[in-house]
């Protein structure tokens, strides 16, 4: 691939302050980890994201659609290829009566605010997740008894051939951290949420309690991507990696969090490779005590 080829021709319709060369990941999520990406992109319209998605079709280029990187671990060697950034660039929002209509690059936390200010309820389970709303609707994302599909009424999604197609609740077939999203490689563009209409105290308690739990029970002080596996049928994560015997273990600066085994957090200057193998170990002995197999929730992306 000859970047400077295909940085011109993503100029022709990519505005230059959306344009990175060489980007380190590291800059770009909550772990803190991840080598250089080639050509990062931060579109800010439809018309960006559909030339760079053009480009990198017409020029076989490989690229990896992010959000905010809150749920992605980018290995030490980069990426090769382009990174589509859909975040701060892509958060507009409108709210009529019930009805939520925001793009996905927006935080849940800033769209819980905003919702919030409507006295709308529903939402509240999501305020505290670190990701955008993106993310969230192709994971469906969840905590506390509350998930995406709880509150999605359709999504209006991209292909890799810039066509935009809107999915209803049904069509977008979520499931445990999972959704047509994934499954055929769409890209999130807006969502639409229903809620109820509430009373703006009682959504602010509920926030605030959920939030009092996240950060005494979660290490939010520490770079990590969250809860780093999918819960196993039958059982939670984090009690199996306690009782293993694994709070607190260290490989290199990346360690299982001594607040939540469910947690492999950054206590200094951890590369992804420290992670990987963290991860690995953390499975192994889980396996060999309980018989049970842990599946990273955390994205893996990057040049092995």
């Amino acid at each position: 691939m000859n970047i400077e080829i295909i940085q011109q021709k993503l100029l022709e319709k990519v505005h230059i302050d959306h344009l990175r060369i060489n980007e380190y990941m590291s800059k770009h999520t909550s772990f803190k980890i991840g080598g250089p990406a080639d050509i990062m992109v931060l579109p800010a319209t439809l018309e960006e994201l559909r030339h760079a998605l053009v480009t990198c079709k017409e020029y076989s280029i490989p690229y990896q659609i992010i959000g905010n990187g809150s749920n992605l671990l980018v290995r030490d060697k980069g990426i090769r290829g382009v990174v589509i950034k859909i975040a701060e660039n892509f958060n507009a929002v409108k709210i009529e009566g019930n009805i939520v209509k925001a793009q996905a690059g927006i935080l849940l936390s800033t769209l819980s605010k905003k919702i919030m200010e409507y006295a709308l309820e529903g939402f509240e389970f999501a305020s505290g997740i670190p990701g955008t709303l993106g993310g969230a609707v192709a994971m469906n994302a969840g905590a506390y008894g509350g998930e995406m599909k709880d509150v999605l009424r359709g999504a209006a999604l991209m292909d890799d051939r810039g066509n935009v197609v809107y999915l209803d609740k049904d069509a977008l077939e979520l499931d445990y951290r999972n959704s047509i999203v994934l499954k055929k490689g769409y890209i999130v563009l807006e969502a639409e949420i229903a809620l109820q209409p509430g009373d703006i105290k009682k959504v602010k308690e509920i926030t605030d309690d959920l939030t009092y739990k996240r950060t005494s029970k979660q290490p939010l002080h520490l770079p990590s991507a969250g809860s780093t596996f999918k819960r196993p049928p039958g059982y939670f994560a984090g009690k199996l990696i306690e009782d293993s015997g694994l709070k607190g273990v260290r490989v290199g600066d990346a360690q299982v969090s001594d607040l939540h085994s469910g947690f492999i957090v950054n206590v200094g200057k951890a590369t992804a490779e420290d992670v990987l193998n963290l991860v690995g170990l953390v499975q192994k002995v889980v396996r060999d005590k309980f018989g049970v197999d842990l599946h990273p929730e955390v994205r893996i992306i990057g040049e092995e």
